[in-house]
């Protein structure tokens, strides 16, 4: 029996389905990989620290929320089936990006931010929209969207207290990955980006960093 093939539009409305289906669940995603900081003993922090290194993962874990969108409207563009499967299987991981955060935030008595939907919905019409310009250039804006979530964590990792070897271990295990996603994104024939469109990128990275350490 010949197995339908779905159209872009089928694959558009599949995937907007899921995002409605995912913000309706109560339920907590597992990860599929162990929590890089099960084995490492809690520091004592003081109220300061704790709430700056709150923070800190309520802003990483955005950053997962927007991670998801974008790797599942760029899936649902790509020609390539290969390159579709690749992107989903980086979005699977990026899941354990998103749950690591949240049970570190847990662990400090705090919050992920009141703005998912907006986050996830604005990355995924992003992702979209640079998925219509073909898979060079859609790998291109992957790889430079990981580029720029490695130095952003890089920063994270210079903010940290010495004592907090937890959050350290989740977020030097995040880098690891991003950067083997934009490396991946490069050997797959990524396009770079013209400077203009990194700027922007930097630009609404900057915007969704400021408000997430927040709310």
């Amino acid at each position: 029996m010949k197995s339908r093939e779905y159209s872009t539009l089928d694959q558009l409305i599949s995937g907007l389905d899921s995002i409605l289906s995912q913000f309706q669940k109560s339920e907590t995603v597992e990860a599929s990989r162990p929590y890089p900081a099960e084995l490492i003993e809690e520091t004592e922090l003081d109220q300061d620290q704790r709430k700056h290194i709150a923070g800190l993962m309520r802003v990483n874990h955005a950053g997962e929320v927007a991670a998801q969108a974008l790797y599942k409207a760029q899936a649902i563009t790509a020609l390539d089936e290969s390159l579709r499967k690749t992107m989903q299987q980086s979005a699977n991981e990026e899941v354990d990006h998103l749950e690591w955060c949240k049970t570190r935030l847990e662990e400090l008595d705090d919050d992920t931010s009141l703005l998912e939907p907006v986050w996830y919905f604005g990355s995924f019409g992003i992702g979209f929209l640079a998925g219509l310009f073909g898979d060079k250039w859609n790998l291109g804006f992957l790889a430079e969207t990981e580029y720029q979530v490695v130095r952003h964590l890089d920063s994270h990792l210079e903010q940290l207290p010495d004592g907090d070897k937890r959050s350290r271990a989740i977020l030097e295990k995040m880098r690891d990955d991003e950067l083997h996603h934009a490396t991946k994104a490069e050997t797959a024939g990524a396009k770079e980006l013209p400077k203009s469109i990194k700027r922007f990128m930097n630009l609404t990275s900057k915007v969704m960093t400021k408000t997430a350490y927040r709310i």
